[in-house]
């Protein structure tokens, strides 16, 4: 699976332009088995910056329609990650320094606005002033789930993913660490109702044929906010209510922008690991896996479902191929797009008599 991994170049009214396109487009014809987009609003105040897509309005649906198609010509599925930016919206992009918009950016066409949490809990200091959600607003954000799930359906995703992760308002309502409710969304059960909830009004309007993921913070950081325990009881529910996989990541959520652990290769092996064992659902693993032999061992060895490639995907957007290539499977590569995959042939063909005739020639 091609991780999701926000590019911060929509309009600013959440509209996928044809840079978008451009950006999918080259993952489906790289082979990926899954093309996962990015964080996508499901109401305009759950942007991360003003360069979110969006689906909280019909007229998001035909241009993500474009991506599904192009996918779906080159044999690839495509899903889309429905999120909330909560506490963490109205950002500037990670290389304009990532902090909050304020006043000067209304000159660029990015003006601030209103965030929203759980409580009284800043995820980032010297943040802007936010609205902490009543029960009813609540209500009302869930509502959004549901008409946002029913757009990406109605756009032709494959498979759906809730964004419960990375110090997002699921995961403000998660951790002890943003969460500090007196009612039935606060408490050692309550913080999960809020996640519940967005995930039943989801399933509700997601048809039953196609897969739903919900991406997860497994940890806050080590010996601190949401744990392994937390996760598994929450794995658990979400898979009564429909949840077919566990997007299994960390961290987001530490105030002062640490990583949740030490970065090694394949650093979150051990969080999938976990909830599959004990929660007994299928998860995705992310979090620098780089080569295929690795991605092929951990599936092996780690019983880990699905593999997502992130930043690996980037710098080559054909890694599932050369994978492909790697493991010896696709000799004459007939897995590529024919009018590649024909020129593609005859290149290795005349390399392999260049390098035979060396040979000859030394011996």
């Amino acid at each position: 699976m091609l991780s999701p991994m926000c590019t911060y170049q929509a309009n600013t009214d959440g509209i996928a332009l044809d840079s978008h396109f451009a950006h999918y487009a080259q993952f489906s014809l790289g082979g990926a088995g899954l093309i996962m987009l990015e964080a996508t609003a499901v109401e305009k105040r759950g942007r991360i910056s003003a360069g979110d897509l969006g689906l909280w309005s019909d007229e998001h649906i035909e241009p993500l329609q474009r991506l599904v198609d192009f996918a779906h010509a080159q044999n690839s599925t495509v899903g889309i990650q429905l999120a909330h930016a909560g506490l963490k919206g109205s950002t500037r992009p990670p290389w304009e320094g990532n902090g909050y918009l304020d006043t000067t950016d209304e000159s660029k066409g990015s003006p601030p606005w209103e965030l929203i949490g759980p409580s009284s809990s800043h995820i980032l200091e010297n943040g802007p002033s936010y609205k902490i959600l009543s029960i009813n607003e609540i209500k009302g954000v869930i509502e959004e789930w549901g008409k946002a799930a029913k757009r990406a359906n109605d756009a032709g995703f494959d498979v759906l993913e809730i964004h419960g992760a990375h110090g997002y308002l699921i995961s403000e309502f998660l951790s002890p660490l943003t969460n500090s409710r007196q009612d039935e969304y606060g408490g050692e059960t309550g913080r999960m109702k809020f996640a519940l909830e967005v995930t039943r009004i989801v399933r509700c309007n997601w048809p039953e044929s196609k897969p739903l993921f919900f991406r997860l913070s497994v940890i806050d950081g080590v010996d601190i906010g949401w744990t392994i325990e937390n996760s598994v009881t929450l794995a658990k529910a979400l898979k009564e209510l429909g949840v077919d996989l566990i997007d299994c990541s960390s961290g987001g959520m530490v105030i002062e922008r640490q990583y949740a652990l030490p970065r090694t290769l394949g650093f979150q092996v051990y969080l999938a690991e976990a909830i599959k064992t004990q929660a007994k659902v299928s998860v995705a693993s992310v979090g620098l896996i780089t080569e295929a032999k690795q991605a092929e061992n951990i599936l092996r060895d780690s019983d880990i479902d699905l593999i997502a490639i992130g930043r690996a995907a980037l710098n080559d957007p054909y890694w599932p191929r050369h994978a492909a290539q790697f493991f010896e499977y696709d000799e004459h590569f007939e897995q590529w797009p024919e009018q590649y995959g024909w020129w593609l042939d005859r290149w290795a063909k005349s390399l392999k008599r260049l390098i035979n005739e060396k040979i000859t020639k030394v011996v």
